[in-house]
């Protein structure tokens, strides 16, 4: 698939059928996530590829955050049963000490997006969806995949074939919202006339 093919077309997938994800396709998705760009190219993602239905189910479970979902008015995590039920969820982890701090900003969330970004767009071109969960109970999690306490979990990634394909996306802001020509508030053109 083409690149922005890719980009345009993905969408995020909560429900997977149970067709394994071949090892070449997952190894290229972790290729993916491996040549992201980091803060000095110091590489602090990590990722744990875990394929155990019980694991996959204790993930699931501590995706629920009560202070976080019930004010909403969820009972659940939209995305615990695809936590639980993809034949894969990669775990993004990354290493502060393995990337750098500027102005107060931790630079190993940006590394770890830019790696979660390159994930779900090789994913995508692969013909296998995924979604970014980010609510997630840190510490127990730690525990439950043996992540050491100095590396940070950043995000959970349900990995397999969509059960359905998604045509329509959501609705994008056009450019000249997005972007602006030399200062703040002057919109860009995609073209220089």
């Amino acid at each position: 698939m083409e690149f922005f093919e890719a980009l345009s077309t993905r969408r995020s997938i909560r429900k997977y059928r149970d067709t394994p994800v071949e090892g070449e396709k997952l190894r290229a998705v972790l290729e993916a996530l491996r040549q992201s760009p980091t803060w000095a190219n110091m590489q602090c993602p990590r990722v744990v590829v875990v394929r155990d239905p019980v694991a996959k189910q204790g993930i699931s479970e501590l995706s629920y955050l009560e202070s976080f979902f019930a004010p909403k008015g969820y009972k659940s995590n939209p995305a615990q049963t695809a936590l639980a039920t993809a034949p894969v969820v990669l775990v993004l982890c990354a290493d502060p000490a393995q990337s750098g701090s500027l102005r107060g900003q931790e630079y190993y969330l940006a590394d770890a997006g830019i790696a979660a970004q390159s994930l779900m767009l090789a994913a995508r071109a692969l013909g296998l969806g995924t979604v970014f969960v980010g609510v997630f109970q840190e510490e127990p999690l730690r525990d439950l995949l043996g992540i050491p306490e100095s590396v940070r979990v950043v995000g959970l990634f349900p990995l397999g074939y969509p059960a359905e394909e998604k045509k329509e996306g959501p609705k994008r802001k056009p450019i000249e919202e997005t972007g602006f020509a030399e200062k703040w508030g002057v919109p860009v053109t995609a073209s220089r006339e």
